[in-house]
This record gives structure tokens, C-alpha cells and sequence, in this order.
């Protein structure tokens, strides 16, 4: 019987991420990506359609007659991406245009926390940057500032007094100049995120991570979009990603299900373990980034077959099953990220047979220039995965093929997982 026909949306390392899991499944035939990179063609027939051209991606899940269609980025479910391909019967893991408001408006999302009783921090949502300012006048002691909308990841700014909550403010309405805003109570506790396979109602998590946000050693630096990840975590257990999922992600699923919405996809919940508890900062409607490049290696169960399942509105399963062992990610950034960076640099990457086992090097920002060489073409470039019996060992695996890649700027932490030695 023929298998089935994927498509996923993305040219990350986490849509290579998915390709590489998905393409393992004995349910499919033919993986598709779209705009795709270097390392997911040699898994996926790549098509140069953008991840936000909506009638582009269409047109083509309707070319190839793809089965099921995978939405890696934010971006397209914001723009209804889910709602377009479900008008030509497609089925496509990722929510629909008014369920990604969880991610797309940080009013919305924080709206739906109070009325699901889910816990957060307090907050208050103004108008425009002009009502905030006059509030930021009362305030005292550190807050959060966020602009409404997306924003690439700029859009939400931690902050230690009201002063700097002004210039804070200041500076991304110039990014969204009229958008509304939110300000927010700082919670302190230890951060990490909980992402689950969501059918309309149930909620699966998946094994928790930890992400490394900051750009250099010892968490200093700027915020990034993760220069690395460790799986298990060592702060949440499968136990308590079960607990914390009945806490704050099926309210939210059971809200939106009064309202007539069925949210199918990821539901990632970015959480603050408190004093007090555990508290919601934001909700996020993809895969993590790069907590998929060290789940996605260690879960057991078919990832397709989970897709579809939650598609349809039939997950029917207790849990979704993960190997012993760990996982660990080094993220290989362009020099100068997250701030300016050059692309363009040769990259030489080992041959298959270079790498220990458990070791795949996953493509983010990369392409091939007009000689068919890997080059950078991105902040974050690669970022290389390494299963092992422990953290330990996986930390050394990861370090051991980061050293195996040639390019002139490229730059990793060194204190992911346990550490490179000796450094």
C-alpha cells in the first residue's frame, strides 16, 4: 500500500527536525518540505514556496495531494495558513488562525489564562504605548513589557524598574507603533517549557526540556532563540508534565472548545516554576526551538501516527513513550548573533560515518551557494543532536561533532548538558 504524503511547512532545524522523525515512520510514503533547507532535501523533496505565502502553499499540498500537512513556524498559523489548506479537505497538524491568537496576541492569550483559571502573573493591557506610559508613572519594582503581536522574538523586554520599562517601551512601539500593550508582574522561579500534542480536547506533553536562551557561557549575554537544549530536564519530570498539563494546558483546550474552536497541533506553554507555584508567562502554538532537536531523538512512538490522531480528534493513547537515556543539542550560531551577522560562510560538515551513533547534525540557517557548497545563511546555523546513556556522555557526543564541523564563523556555549571538558 502506498504511504502517505507529508508536507511540512519551515526551513529551520526544527522543521529538519521533524522531516528526519516523520520520514522514520512506517505510515509514510513521501516527505515533502517547503521552502526547506540543505539538510532536509536529503530526507525531503524541498520546493522554494515561503513559509508565509499562503496561496503558494496551497497550491502546492494540493500539487503533491499531500495527506497530512505539517506547520513547523508560527508565521503561516498566524496568517491562517490551517484554515486556507482545511478549505481543500486537507488535514494539518498545527491550530487554525483564531486558536494561534494564543501565540500572535499576548492580550488574547493572557485573557484566555484568567477566564481558564489558568495561573500567570498579574497584568494590564492598554490601548496603545501612550496609555502604558501614563500607568508606568504609578508603578513600581520590576515588570514585563510585551507588545501585543508578534514580533520575531523582540517583542517582549524583562526589566528591573519602571524607568526601564519606559525606554523599554519606547523602543518597541517602534517596532509595532499604535499596538496595543502589556504590562506585567516579573515572576522569579526557575523557567522552563512544557509543549504537548493537543486533539481538540486531550493533551499528551511530550518529555520536558531545558533550553539555554542566553547567547554566551554561564546564561550572560542577550536572549536568543536558544544556543541549546537537554532532555530529560532536570527540573520537570514525565510525572510533573502530566500534572502541570491538566493545570495549564486542557482549561485552556476546554475554553476555546466552548467557544467552537478545536485546537489541533503543539500547544508549548513557557512556564515560571514560582514559590508560589507554577505560573504560564505565554503560550506558544508550535514546536520549541531547539527543544525538538532533543525530543524528537528520543521519542519512541510514531510521531505521524501521533499527528494524525490529534488531527482527527481521536488520541486515544495514555502517553506518548520515550527511550531511557538523554539528549543534548549544541546550537552552532553565526559570530555577532543575536545581534548583526554575515552569512555567506563555507560550511564542511562530517561524513555520516565521522559521527558517533545517536549524533545527527540538524540544518537551521543554511543554503548552497551556485557551486552546490553548504553555506551559513542564518543566525542560528546548526545544531547538532547526540543521544546517550546519561547527559554526560550525550554532552561529549554533541562537543565531539561540533569540533568535526569546519567554518570560519561559527560560534557554540560550551557549558551545555554538563559541559565540554577542559574548557
Amino acid at each position: 500500500m502506498e504511504g502517505l504524503k507529508v508536507l511540512i511547512i519551515g526551513s529551520g532545524g526544527r522543521e529538519h527536525a521533524l522531516v528526519w522523525k516523520i520520514a522514520q515512520s512506517g505510515l509514510v510514503g513521501k516527505v515533502y518540505a517547503a521552502p526547506g533547507n540543505p539538510g532536509m532535501g536529503k530526507l525531503a523533496e524541498c520546493f522554494d514556496v515561503r513559509a508565509d505565502d499562503i496561496e503558494g502553499l496551497a497550491r502546492l499540498a494540493g500539487q503533491v495531494d499531500a495527506d497530512l500537512v505539517v506547520v513547523g513556524p508560527e508565521v503561516p498559523l498566524a496568517l491562517g495558513i490551517t484554515d486556507r489548506l482545511a478549505q481543500d479537505g486537507r488535514k494539518v497538524f498545527g491550530p487554525c488562525k483564531e486558536c494561534a491568537r494564543l501565540e500572535s496576541s499576548k492580550a488574547f492569550s493572557k485573557q484566555m489564562m484568567v477566564e481558564s483559571g489558568v495561573p500567570t502573573g498579574r497584568a494590564a493591557i492598554f490601548e496603545d504605548a501612550k496609555q502604558a506610559m501614563e500607568a508606568l508613572k504609578k508603578a513600581e519594582g520590576p515588570m514585563v513589557v510585551k507588545l501585543d503581536g508578534l514580533a520575531a522574538g523582540k517583542g517582549v523586554v524583562v526589566t528591573e524598574t519602571p524607568e526601564e520599562a519606559a525606554l523599554a517601551l519606547s523602543r518597541l512601539e517602534k517596532l509595532q507603533p499604535g499596538g496595543r500593550i502589556i504590562l506585567e508582574e516579573r515572576l522569579e522561579g526557575v523557567e522552563t517549557s512544557l509543549l504537548c500534542i493537543c486533539d481538540g480536547i486531550r493533551a499528551l506533553p511530550l518529555m520536558p526540556a531545558k533550553d539555554y536562551k542566553r547567547a554566551l557561557d554561564g546564561d550572560k549575554g542577550p536572549n536568543t532563540g536558544g544556543m541549546g537544549s537537554v532532555a530529560p530536564s532536570p527540573f520537570v519530570s514525565m510525572e510533573q508534565a502530566e500534572e502541570l498539563t491538566e493545570l495549564t494546558v486542557v482549561p485552556i483546550l476546554k475554553k476555546l472548545a466552548e467557544k467552537g474552536l478545536h485546537y489541533r497541533g503543539v500547544l508549548y506553554a513557557g512556564l515560571m516554576l514560582t514559590d508560589g507555584g507554577p505560573k504560564v508567562l505565554e503560550y506558544n502554538c508550535r514546536f520549541g526551538d531547539p527543544e525538538t532537536q532533543v525530543v524528537l531523538p528520543l521519542m519512541e512512538d510514531d510521531l505521524a501516527e501521533i499527528m494524525l490522531e490529534a488531527c482527527e480528534g481521536r488520541m486515544e493513547r495514555s502517553s506518548i513513550r520515550f527511550k531511557e537515556g538523554a539528549s543534548v543539542c549544541v546550537v552552532m550560531a553565526s559570530k555577532g548573533y543575536p545581534d548583526m551577522y554575515d552569512k555567506g560562510f563555507r560550511i564542511d560538515l562530517p561524513k555520516d560515518g565521522e559521527l558517533d551513533e545517536g549524533v545527527v547534525i540538524f540544518h537551521a540557517g543554511t543554503k548552497q551557494d551556485c557551486s552546490c557548497r553548504t553555506t551559513t545563511d542564518g543566525g542560528r546555523v546548526l545544531a547538532v543532536s547526540a543521544l546517550g546513556k546519561d547527559v554526560d556522555e550525550a554532552t561529549d557526543k554533541a562537543y565531539g561533532a561540533v569540533d568535526k564541523v569546519q567554518c570560519a564563523n561559527l560560534f557554540t556555549r560550551s557549558d551545555i548538558g554538563t559541559g565540554r571538558k577542559g574548557r
